[in-house]
């Protein structure tokens, strides 16, 4: 099988993951509050049960990730990842008591982790230029989970029967579900997934076959002239790319030559060196955490994941109680709202795929915060008590809900675009570990802010329009050092060459 074939179907495979990690979140979420009461849970319970996942994927996504950084794999680790979700799963369809229920999401939730695996693998398969649509695509694909996972339930709702010890009925259903979707995915992985080499090795190797043809025909042009003109054109540092031949420059501009050759190569090396001992070094020597992650643009998106995260959340926990607050809304109304939002969501991500191939990523990062900014502001006059009649308050809260929603693309797809630029590539899978655990945490403190202070909306979303503005401010600041530094150090050297 070709690599191109190999290489669609692993991101196939990638696809397929994040649809289940959506369609899971879109099965349990409208059930599990049901589930605690039979098994005589108090309230509380709903919020540890849905932090002890995000709590476990937030520990468990930088270990993964060291992991796939160390070893430079990532299907054993995907693989391995699987058997939590798997166990997580059946231990919730087990539901003998409400302590099992709330371990079998922490399980489950270790499983998530994978995900920083699979950032970093993408990250090193893809050129920069082609990263914000690769990313888009992934996350549209958990989106379309989302949005396809409560028609699941149709069907699920219906199942009342004993299976052994256990009863499947519209509670337990949903784990066991899960659980042979997952046990399916792992045969998928088996056969359609595999550790495609990094992408700058790949070019790499095309480079030294190019520059080998271009000796080739460089010695049957010698060998067809003179003797004396061998050593002015048999060097190899002076090989053309694709067979061409260079003519000799002086000294002065020799260097500038190899610096344009490794430009037009996109490649750390020269053509004649391998890489073989760098991949063989590991790739957390003279690694530190605090110059890694403490620089200022690192900070401007690791902030931007977590307070739009937080923001998320927090509305998400406060639109079902005002909902049936002011509309009456049940069930069935709200999990209309929720797939129409899905639609608008993947719409969003496929214009941003489009858009990040003619717009650079910080311009839009930018685009999404300011129409999260208007969101909020409309969310704190309008939302935070709303005014009129039912058509009116209606029409302020489908705006306002909208406005929050298309935010959400640009500013997912561009924070984890240029996360992956301005991070060390030897070193990803760590990095979007810690990316993916700061964005766990925002999931874990949003609903329990929001959850709160329901009856004090004024205070709720003052505090998240604030971090929206701090965020903005942050923004305005570094926007410059918002690129990737191989891009800045390429422009130096052809500067410097000109």
């Amino acid at each position: 099988m070709d690599n191109r074939r190999k290489k669609k179907l692993t991101f196939f495979t990638i696809g397929l993951m994040f649809l289940l990690s959506g369609i899971e979140y879109a099965v349990i979420l409208p059930t599990i509050w049901r589930y605690l009461q039979t098994l005589d849970a108090p309230p509380y319970f709903l919020g540890l049960a849905l932090s002890a996942f995000s709590l476990s994927g937030l520990l468990s996504g930088p270990l993964f990730g060291h992991w796939s950084d160390r070893t430079g794999t990532t299907k054993k680790i995907i693989l391995f990842a699987n058997l939590f979700e798997i166990a997580g799963n059946f231990m919730y369809f087990m539901g003998v008591s409400k302590w099992l229920l709330l371990s079998s999401r922490l399980v489950a939730g270790i499983g998530t982790g994978a995900g920083s695996s699979i950032f970093g693998f993408l990250t090193r398969s893809t050129s920069p230029e082609d990263r914000a649509t690769v990313f888009a695509a992934v996350m549209a694909c958990r989106q379309a989970g989302l949005l396809i996972g409560p028609a699941f339930n149709i069907f699920l709702r219906l199942c009342d029967f004993q299976l052994g010890p256990f009863l499947v009925n519209k509670y337990t259903s949903p784990g066991l579900f899960m659980c042979l979707l997952w046990i399916l995915l792992q045969l998928v992985v088996i056969f359609m997934y595999w550790d495609l080499p990094p992408l700058e090795r790949v070019k790499s190797k095309e480079t030294s076959a190019s520059n080998n043809r271009g000796e080739e025909s460089e010695q049957e042009i010698v060998e067809e002239g003179n003797d004396e003109e061998k050593p002015l054109i048999g060097s190899q540092e002076l090989a053309g790319s694709y067979g061409s031949v260079v003519i000799s420059p002086p000294a002065e501009n020799h260097s500038c030559s190899v610096s344009r050759a490794s430009l037009s190569h996109v490649s750390p090396h020269l053509s004649h060196e391998s890489p073989e001992p760098h991949e063989s070094s590991s790739p957390f020597k003279n690694f530190s955490i605090s110059r890694e992650f403490l620089r200022e643009e690192v900070v401007v998106l690791l902030a931007a994941q977590f307070i739009t995260l937080f923001n998320q959340t927090a509305l998400e926990t406060m639109v079902t109680p005002m909902t049936q607050r002011y509309f009456g809304y049940g069930e069935l109304e709200n999990s209309v709202m929720y797939c129409l939002c899905g639609v608008e969501v993947i719409a969003g991500f496929l214009f941003v795929r489009w858009l990040s191939r003619r717009v650079a990523e910080r311009a839009v990062l930018a685009i999404g915060l300011t129409i999260c900014n208007i969101s909020g502001v409309w969310c704190l006059i309008f939302l935070a008590n709303p005014i009129g009649g039912f058509p009116w308050q209606l029409t302020e809260f489908i705006i306002g809900v909208f406005l929050q929603v298309l935010g959400l693309p640009f500013v997912a797809v561009a924070q984890v675009s240029l996360f992956s630029k301005v991070t060390a590539e030897k070193t990803q899978g760590f990095s979007q570990g810690v990316r993916r655990s700061v964005g766990g945490l925002a999931t874990i403190l949003g609903p329990l802010w929001a959850g709160g202070l329901t009856e004090n909306m004024y205070v709720m979303m003052g505090v998240m329009m604030a971090l929206l503005a701090l965020l903005t401010l942050m923004l305005a600041f570094s926007y410059e050092r918002l690129v990737a530094p191989t891009t800045e150090e390429h422009e130096e050297d052809s500067e410097t060459c000109g």
